[in-house]
């Protein structure tokens, strides 16, 4: 049973609405109180490269995490909600504000064409000047462009096009609204005014009255007073508008100013940067989203982390799984612990979904070059980590350009394991500190709605305020210089190789 928050706490929420569960935190200002509830739901693939979620089941799930997360409080006074969603999510509403199609995700490529026929043009590179959003698949931009092309007759029933924070926020205030965070993942909104470009409008073939009104994501609105009832909370209580997934997370994990990396590694992963105002990669290899209004962050997500091992896992160690207490992964990683830096001349490139940075290429496929008789299993995990974990690195160079790093602040179940851990520290070649994130989007989340309300004068302070230490983590993984030099020389080949890649398996699709 879930421990009570103490009779004279005063709370703060926040929701992490993801891509696999919907995850309710509590937490206790300047105490060491917290609760979580956490309600997953399934991810559908109707057609290869479509991937898609019911909205309406992702809802049903925060709304029991809040039920439970409501009890939880008891009777100590919620000071506001705090909201995180997944970034790139499109939804499209009727005149009533329900949903006519899924929820199309940020894994969802159905829209490739469409990107990579812009990507290359002066307009599409106009577009990511102005919106901080790289031409990509996962943006509402080519959603809407694909919807417009592939699939006129529901394009011309939808009412309202809005993302996965707007449907959310919906269901919790009555009010149909966006904010800048989100805002500037689509791929429509200009960064400099912070409203819709009418560029981008045009291109993407919607009016700007089919979208939501763009808001300050510290704006707060009422909860529906129908919601506060079922809840069991008093009237008053507000919702902040909150930021993206990513932003957040670094939030939640202390980097907020330049220089501190982000790096967090799930399914998927990222690498993010805080600066003061928006900056947008001329090469078009790195994105720029709002936090607040004098924060900005800009980095690169990668499709593929962790699923690349759950992949090895599913192909490689189907006998592990029949072990007692049998982890196929955690086993194959153990492994290929044993193999030397560059798996002995095998080299994965990682891309079993549609991949984002650095290449932001969602058609290219993934491969395993230099196979031998001698290679094994733990070979092909050993490649995979290393392939994702250099990807990062491009990324990480990437940000180093724009603010020279001297800390890297990780987050991410992965980070238990000692092969990830070391193998990302050196082909980083910096110190990695490893942070307990396990609440992290929701903490951030939480923290920019005691920002928002004027519970704390600045975003540290309220990380501080909800018993966070911006600065905590574990010692700093320092890596071995030779080892650092290692994968720097087998970085040095990756373009080469991703650029005849690219051109040579078009012979073979």
């Amino acid at each position: 049973m879930m421990a009570q928050a103490p009779h004279d706490a005063r709370v703060v929420i926040g929701l992490d609405v993801g891509t696999t569960a919907a995850k309710v935190s509590a937490f206790a200002l300047g105490g060491e109180w917290r609760a979580s509830a956490d309600n997953e739901y399934p991810l559908q693939q109707p057609r290869p490269g479509w991937e898609e979620q019911e909205p309406e089941v992702m809802w049903r799930a925060l709304r029991e995490g809040l039920v439970e997360i409501a009890e939880a409080c008891g009777s100590a006074p919620v000071v506001g909600i705090g909201v995180s969603t997944a970034l790139h999510g499109l939804i499209g509403l009727d005149a009533d504000r329900r949903p006519l199609t899924p929820l199309l995700t940020w894994a969802d490529s159905r829209a490739a064409a469409q990107a990579m026929q812009l990507r290359g043009t002066e307009l599409g590179r106009r577009l990511h000047r102005t919106s901080g959003t790289p031409i990509h698949s996962m943006s509402h931009l080519t959603k809407l462009i694909w919807f417009a092309e592939e699939d006129p007759e529901t394009a011309a029933s939808v009412r309202w096009w809005v993302g996965l924070k707007d449907y959310i926020l919906l269901q919790l205030t009555g009010e149909l609204v966006t904010e800048v965070s989100h805002a500037s993942g689509t791929g429509l909104l200009d960064v400099n005014t912070r409203d819709w470009s009418e560029e981008a409008l045009q291109v993407a073939g919607v009016r700007r009255d089919q979208l939501p009104p763009v808001r300050p994501t510290t704006e707060a609105l009422p909860v529906r007073a129908e919601l506060l009832v079922e809840l069991g909370l008093p009237d008053g209580v507000r919702v902040v508008l909150g930021a993206g997934d990513g932003p957040l997370g670094n939030l939640g994990v202390g980097a907020l100013e330049p220089g501190v990396v982000g790096l967090s590694l799930g399914t998927s992963g990222a690498v993010r940067m805080v600066t003061e105002r928006p900056y947008v990669d001329e090469a078009g290899k790195l994105f720029c989203y709002n936090l607040a209004d004098d924060a900005w962050v800009i980095g690169g997500a990668i499709s593929n982390g962790g699923i690349v091992v759950r992949w090895g896992g599913d192909v490689f160690g189907v006998d592990f799984a029949d072990e007692p207490g049998g982890n196929p992964d955690g086993m194959l990683l153990d492994l290929a612990r044993d193999i030397p830096i560059g798996a002995e001349g095998l080299v994965a490139l990682p891309f079993l979904m549609a991949e984002r940075a650095p290449l932001w290429n969602p058609t290219i496929p993934g491969a395993f070059l230099g196979v031998r008789r001698s290679h094994g299993r733990e070979h092909f995990v050993r490649a995979a980590v290393e392939g994702v974990a250099l990807m990062l690195s491009t990324i990480v160079d990437e940000l180093d350009r724009v603010s020279p790093i001297r800390q890297i602040r990780a987050t991410g179940g992965v980070f238990r394991s000692p092969v990830w851990r070391e193998v990302l520290s050196a082909a980083l070649g910096r110190p990695l500190v490893v942070t307990d994130g396990a609440d992290g989007t929701a903490l951030g989340a939480a923290a920019l709605a005691l920002y928002g309300l004027g519970e704390a004068a600045s975003l540290r302070e309220a990380l501080i305020a909800l018993g966070a230490d911006p600065d905590a983590g574990s010692d700093e993984l320092v890596p071995d210089p030779d080892d650092v030099a290692a994968y720097r020389a087998i970085r040095a080949g990756i373009p080469a190789l991703l650029a005849r890649y690219d051109e040579v398996r078009t012979l073979f699709s």
